[in-house]
């Protein structure tokens, strides 16, 4: 599934696969470069996910907290999420996916993932390209 979070063109884009169907202002607290502020606007990362339809049991409430994140950025970075962190019902984590910084629209580098609850923008990745969902990995015995 290709999908494009902007309508401007060109737009970046990124892939978003795996067990799926179908603004913020944030401070980040670093120790070698102190407090850096900026405002994001993008849709959240939990929004986004949702509309694709995860391959959830809809039997089973808690089906979806067994279900992992990967995020991988255009310059190799990586970021692994747990659903539970970002479902509302849960952890609530307002991680968003930015597709603008400080009003810049970021349509040629591609959206970034902002995590405000992490210190020193720890799993921030700039140039998303990918975003997979995953709830098959093999159980521990």
């Amino acid at each position: 599934m290709r999908q494009s979070l902007t309508a401007a063109d060109p737009v970046a884009e990124l892939a978003l696969t795996g067990d799926v169907a179908r603004p913020a202002r944030v401070s980040f607290e670093c120790a070698t470069s102190g407090v850096q502020e900026h405002s994001f606007a993008g849709p959240l990362l939990h929004d986004v996910l949702h509309d694709a339809g995860p391959g959830f049991d809809p039997a089973r409430r808690k089906d979806r907290l067994r279900f992992l994140i990967a995020v991988t950025g255009a310059d190799g970075h990586h970021a692994l999420l747990s659903w539970a962190e970002i479902d509302p019902d849960f952890g609530r984590a307002p991680v968003l996916l930015a597709v603008t910084i400080d009003d810049t629209p970021l349509d040629r580098a591609g959206p970034q993932l902002v995590l405000p609850q992490d210190r020193c923008g720890a799993r921030h990745i700039s140039g998303i390209n990918a975003i997979r969902v995953d709830g098959r990995y093999a159980p521990w015995a």
